[in-house]
């Protein structure tokens, strides 16, 4: 492998580890957040579109966003489908 090409792979490695990392710790800190609130499924869904529309609208009005508003979008349906997963099993909801 040429060693521009090994060092993006080395890069891109970890970036995804360290998103994984911001994943779990959000997760973590929502989960603490939300025990105990006795919350229905219908007041998660609406907590989880919440969080992702404002998601996209913070990312899309930042000054250097080379990304259009459905890629963001997907990204944020991606990382906050993420951090539900993980939220919603530490609650032992579903």
């Amino acid at each position: 492998m040429p060693p521009r090409l090994a060092d993006l792979v080395r890069k891109a490695r970890r970036l995804a580890a360290e998103r994984d990392r911001l994943i779990e710790s959000l997760a973590a800190e929502w989960t603490r957040a939300l025990r105990g609130q006795n919350l229905s499924e219908s007041d998660l869904e609406e907590l989880w579109a919440g969080l992702t529309e404002e998601a996209v609208r913070r990312a899309c009005r930042a000054a250097d966003n080379p990304w259009t508003p459905q890629a963001w979008r997907r990204e944020a349906q991606e990382v906050i489908a993420r951090v539900r997963e993980r939220v919603e099993a530490g609650l032992g909801e579903r």
